[in-house]
């Protein structure tokens, strides 16, 4: 273990020790420790929906026998570090994104297709511990990682490109251009291949780098552009709906493991009834004034056409494809299949097969 990651880990358990001291309302038998990166407030973001509904859950059906404590915007630090706290025991769970998982579990980027997804109905019955590929998804990491899943679900919606520079209508309108992206390596091979500079940053540094111009732009969908407030140091909005990247809520595997029989089922139940609030919420700030609208009163934003749209996933999917067969082998190429699998069967039930 390097100096620096010591003194992160040994600077959560402090702040976790001094929470401790003051003690939950009630005396609990129990106590889950749950962070995520985004705002605590439920209706501004899908984890901060999440957490508040798990909390409300868990302490109400457990009758004060569970307390859940919730350190929402990064309080415990980066989503990687987080999921290493949660590995080791020190933090009990977190809502995470793919790219603070992909640091423990590279194979997270088989999302990472471009426009695989045809909709977000697709999206829903696939990127769920319910579905065939979901469960095929979450025993691999549960075992390669030690963690045991409770959720699985998008990231608050398709993503969409914001610019400080120009309107992206085109692939050409992408060259050049300085794109954050998460650290993953597919999005970084995704960016690259239409021609602009992937420009990999963690999560608390995104908005600092727009600001400053250390990035010209950067990817997410709008629930997040919205409550990270990238209005106001971006002017172009362009909607590509490129790609759509998951969430994971991990578990500290050993430590699912003791809870008694009840309390691991009230932990299950109330996990997915929360992950249901989460997708509604995302849903509700697309659509609602919190959304698309406060970040039209601030930016100029167009829609990629579906004939532009084809020519980003000519450009895109060969390069991530390439990616995953060159850097995760046939393990990643056999969890792509799975999964392009599952997203054919959706469709078919949806009516949607071409």
């Amino acid at each position: 273990m390097t100096r620096s990651v010591s003194l992160k880990t040994l600077t959560a358990a402090s702040l976790l020790a001094a929470v401790a001291a003051v003690g939950p309302a009630w005396a609990a038998d129990v106590t889950i420790r749950l962070a995520h990166l985004n705002p605590a407030d439920p209706f501004e973001s899908h984890s901060g929906a999440m957490a508040a509904t798990f909390k409300s859950l868990v302490e109400t059906a457990s009758g004060g026998e569970i307390a859940v404590e919730v350190y929402p915007n990064g309080q415990l630090g980066k989503d990687n570090e987080v999921i290493q706290q949660v590995r080791d025991g020190i933090v009990q769970a977190t809502i995470s994104s793919a790219g603070g998982v992909a640091q423990h579990y590279p194979l997270v980027g088989v999302f990472d297709i471009p426009f695989a997804f045809p909709n977000i109905a697709v999206s829903n019955r696939v990127m769920d511990l319910s579905s065939e590929f979901g469960q095929t998804f979450a025993a691999d990491l549960e075992e390669a990682t030690g963690t045991k899943v409770l959720g699985l679900l998008d990231s608050g919606g398709f993503f969409a490109f914001t610019n400080s520079k120009r309107p992206i209508e085109t692939v050409a309108d992408m060259d050049g251009l300085r794109i954050r992206t998460m650290t993953l390596p597919t999005h970084q091979a995704m960016v690259d291949s239409l021609g602009a500079q992937p420009t990999p940053l963690p999560w608390a540094e995104v908005y600092t780098a727009l600001q400053t111009g250390v990035a010209d732009g950067q990817m997410n969908p709008i629930p997040v552009i919205a409550f990270a407030n990238f209005d106001e140091v971006q002017q172009y909005l362009s909607i590509t709906n490129h790609v759509i990247t998951p969430y994971l809520w991990l578990m500290n595997g050993a430590f699912y493991a003791d809870l008694s029989e009840r309390h691991q089922d009230i932990v299950d139940w109330a996990a997915e009834v929360s992950v249901e609030a989460g997708r509604g919420v995302s849903r509700v700030i697309e659509a609602s004034e919190r959304g698309l609208p406060k970040l039209a009163s601030n930016m100029e934003v167009n829609a990629v056409s579906p004939e532009e749209q084809a020519k980003f996933a000519a450009a895109a999917q060969p390069a991530v494809r390439a990616l995953i067969e060159e850097q995760y082998g046939e393990a990643g190429v056999a969890m792509l299949e799975a999964m392009l699998a599952e997203i054919e069967t959706a469709r078919t039930e949806l009516g949607l097969a071409d």
